[in-house]
């Protein structure tokens, strides 16, 4: 996941030098925010002259996604004191998500401390400001390099991430739905219609969550039943 971020990093770099920011500012985004997909939008949207709420706006709405993940790691995390926490709510990405995600679902709740989840964000992180800099210093000298398809290394990433988690009807349910959707709607306004597919591939997986515990609790009733 690191070798695939470098291009998206190296790219992110070559853009801020044909913006109106100077090379720190780059680096200062990369520093501070360090959420891609975040950081490409708000870079095009300083060139194109957006206003700040606008940019605050929408970059907020990509990045809800955050919300879900910290949901998910949140039991995981819940013992540990409030420094580590913050420290690890820095450094989640998506690729950190399904790492530390993975790790921690070898062990109930609470077994596991920060260290590999701390270490997997910190790896990530240092990999994203190495190749934001080659980007910034290097990335002119390769006028052609947006337009070698890069970026599919990302969407490679991604799919790397999900196709793991997709072990049981729900999970797959919800992947298509939200899937689907997001095509559907993705002329929508602020990548609003991004968000609402999110959500509607959140109630599916839950529906047949509910659906399959309670056919597990009518069946555990039947078995008493005939044990009695």
């Amino acid at each position: 996941m690191m070798v695939g971020a470098a291009p998206f990093g190296v790219i992110f770099g070559t853009l801020v030098t044909a913006s109106p920011l100077t090379l720190w500012h780059g680096q200062l985004m990369s520093l501070a925010v360090f959420a891609g997909s975040a950081q490409f939008i708000a870079i095009g949207m300083i060139a194109g002259h957006a206003s700040f709420i606008v940019i605050w706006a929408t970059t907020f709405v990509i990045n809800l996604r955050h919300v879900l993940y910290s949901a998910t790691l949140a039991p995981y995390v819940a013992h540990l004191p409030a420094r580590w926490r913050w420290a690890l709510s820095g450094l989640l990405t998506d690729e950190v998500f399904a790492v530390a995600y993975a790790h921690y679902q070898k062990r109930a709740p609470g077994e596991i401390g920060p260290h590999y989840f701390f270490g997997s964000g910190l790896s990530m992180y240092l990999n994203w400001q190495l190749w934001t800099l080659v980007g910034l210093l290097f990335g002119a000298a390769f006028p052609g390099l947006k337009s070698l398809g890069l970026d599919f290394a990302m969407v490679a990433t991604f799919i790397a991430i999900i196709v793991p988690q997709l072990v049981a009807v729900r999970f797959v349910a919800a992947a298509m739905a939200s899937g689907v959707l997001s095509f559907a709607w993705q002329d929508w306004p602020y990548k609003l219609g991004l968000l609402a597919a999110v959500l509607v591939g959140i109630g599916v997986g839950m529906a047949i969550t509910l659906m399959e515990r309670r056919e597990r609790e009518s069946n555990g009733d039947n078995r008493k039943e005939r044990a009695r």
